[in-house]
Formats: C-alpha cells, structure tokens, sequence
C-alpha cells in the first residue's frame, strides 16, 4: 500500500492487526503541496498541463485489488487508476 500525500492527524484508526496479519508493506512520503501546488496549478488552467491523460482505468472501490493488480504489473496499459468511492451517504451531505 503506498500513502502519498499530505499527513494531516494521528494515525491512531488503522487497524494494524489486521495490516500485519496480512504481511502488508506500506510506504508514505510527505508530498511537497506548498511548493508546487500554485505552479502546478497555474499550467493545469493554462492548459499547459492535462493530468486526465495519465488516467487509463476508472473502477469502483469495490474493484481496489484488480486497479492494484493491474496497476502494479502494468497489464492493459494501466498507467493510473481513479478509484470511485462511490455515492456520498446522505448524513455526509449535510
């Protein structure tokens, strides 16, 4: 499992048990938001930049092990899957 991104509170909700029953590996680095993000995002309106063509697969949540699958040992072109968490329960809508 790999965690990019931006650490954000404790980790204190991860079931490690059941991570080291399954002999996970997990990787993190911190992600370098407050550098790049402005200029980054300026070529994305630009146009300079479309990150939507790295995407070739959009699944479910439900399909996370085949997008790994895949994705790890590149079968069918996979570069970057979106996974869709699906509909937003109504008590998050409020």
């Amino acid at each position: 499992m790999s965690v990019p991104g931006v650490y954000g509170g404790l980790g204190d909700k991860i079931p490690l048990g059941a991570f080291m029953n399954k002999g996970l590996t997990m990787k993190t680095g911190q992600t370098h938001v407050h550098r790049y993000l402005d200029i980054l995002t300026d070529h994305i309106v630009r146009g300079d930049i479309d990150p939507t063509q790295v995407i070739t697969h959009r699944m479910s949540l439900d399909e996370a092990p085949h997008a790994y699958h895949i994705f790890k040992h590149k079968h069918d072109g996979c570069i970057k899957c979106v996974l869709d968490p699906g509909p937003i329960p109504r008590i998050m809508l409020r």
